[in-house]
């Protein structure tokens, strides 16, 4: 079962363009990423930078609007991911509290969506997507 565990850093959405990463917590993060790989779990991983370099493009009018970071209304932000295939959901959740997080940091854990999970008329309508899966390594 693959999983995505999303890291939450509380005030992140005010962050900086120019924010500064402390050396210490990514050493130790790079301990918790090694962990993973060398556990055969990780799929993949990055960061993000803040919202303030981001945009957001919405539909609300029916036509596609943009909007430059950052995003007043933002509570909670994304700052990074990873991507693991373990077992079980008990599995995601032992590697994500393993995670040397800080306190203004969350992880949500989020099951992927696979196929087998959808009726045969949405699988239908999803045919080719395993070859846009495959596709998106070898585009860049």
């Amino acid at each position: 079962m693959r999983f995505m565990m999303l890291m939450i850093p509380l005030g992140y959405e005010t962050a900086s363009p120019d924010v500064q990463l402390d050396p210490e917590r990514v050493a130790a993060m790079m301990k918790y990423n090694e962990a993973l790989q060398a556990a055969g779990v990780l799929i993949t991983l990055d960061g993000l930078h803040p919202p303030s370099m981001g945009a957001r493009v919405s539909f609300a009018t029916g036509k596609p609007v943009v909007t430059d970071g950052p995003f007043t209304e933002s509570k909670e932000v994304l700052g990074g991911y990873w991507m693991i295939d373990v077992a079980s959901r008990e599995e995601a959740i032992a590697w994500a509290s393993r995670c040397p997080g800080s306190e203004n940091e969350i992880i949500e854990i989020r099951q992927v969506q696979e196929m087998a999970d959808f009726s045969e008329e949405v699988r239908e309508a999803a045919a080719g997507f395993a070859e846009l899966q495959e596709g998106r390594a070898t585009s860049r």
